[in-house]
């Protein structure tokens, strides 16, 4: 049964305000690329054709932390880009989300050193970590899927 039989002739539908704006969130999500090493080749891989992120309503990806709305860390974060990582999270409009993109950006992965920060989540917070190294684009979709999901369980009164 559709929903053209349960409205019948009446031409309305119902929803909440939360379920609009998740929605909408969802749909026009827009990635900030930040690939620091070799998981940045598998980002880009994601974008293009055979993959093809436009679908999820992610035209493109910006390099302005103003027009963005996701963060994909892609690589290892060294101790110098912290600071440079940080400003640019700061600088992205509210709401806003991080995913970590392989091991070196969830936990340091092979790099146990002092150069190294271990998990960007030692800078940013972040709502998905994605495993690999480097992951493949299946595993970067399957997070931005992962991220959809919770997007659109978030109530107003847990918007920032």
């Amino acid at each position: 049964m559709g929903i053209e039989q349960k409205t019948g002739n009446m031409g309305i539908v119902t929803t909440t305000l939360e379920q609009v704006v998740n929605w909408s969130r969802t749909n026009s999500m827009w990635p900030m690329l930040f690939g620091l090493a070799c998981c940045a080749i598998e980002m880009m891989g994601a974008q293009a054709s055979n993959y093809d992120m436009s679908r999820f309503g992610m035209e493109l990806m910006r390099a302005s932390p103003r027009q963005s709305d996701l963060m994909i860390v892609a690589g290892r974060v060294s101790r110098k880009m912290a600071p440079v990582l940080r400003q640019l999270y700061d600088q992205m409009p509210e709401p806003k989300w991080v995913i970590a993109m392989g091991d070196c950006a969830s936990c340091g992965g092979v790099f146990n050193n002092y150069a190294v920060v271990q998990g960007v989540d030692e800078v940013v917070p972040v709502h998905i970590y994605v495993a690999g190294c480097p992951p493949r684009p299946e595993g970067l979709i399957h997070g931005i899927m992962t991220l959809y999901e919770q997007v659109k369980q978030e109530k107003i009164t847990t918007w920032r």
